[in-house]
């Protein structure tokens, strides 16, 4: 769990993962009892009643509930055979960190794909 402070200084806690089956970006108001243990872990001093859901989104993920976590997926033509597109699923952290090296290694496949 993650603590952000957004531009309006408001605090933000996140992500959660839920698994869904079908698309749905409604925040499921029972997961505020889960959601509030786990921040008043480090926040002893947080009020239940001021936790109130921001937002939800999909994240696609490049392994099933109960699997162990999985590395991301960079695929070039090679993978899929369409000259010019480079596709990456799971790009989460740490390659959001890594993000910078990760756009050297799309600009290689692409010069590669060109040669």
């Amino acid at each position: 769990m993650h603590l952000t402070l957004d531009l309006a200084g408001q605090a933000r806690f996140g992500p959660d993962t839920e698994w869904i089956y079908q698309l749905d970006y409604r925040v499921d108001p029972k997961r505020v009892e889960q959601f509030y243990a786990a921040i008043k872990a480090y926040y002893p001093a947080l009020e239940k009643d001021c936790l109130q859901p921001a937002y939800s989104g999909i994240r696609p993920k490049v392994v099933g509930p109960g699997d162990a976590a999985g590395d991301f997926i960079i695929q070039g033509c090679q993978a899929h055979g369409v000259p010019g597109l480079v596709t990456l699923y799971g790009i989460e952290s740490p390659g959001l960190t890594a993000s910078l090296a990760i756009g050297d290694y799309v600009l290689d496949l692409l010069a590669r794909e060109k040669s």
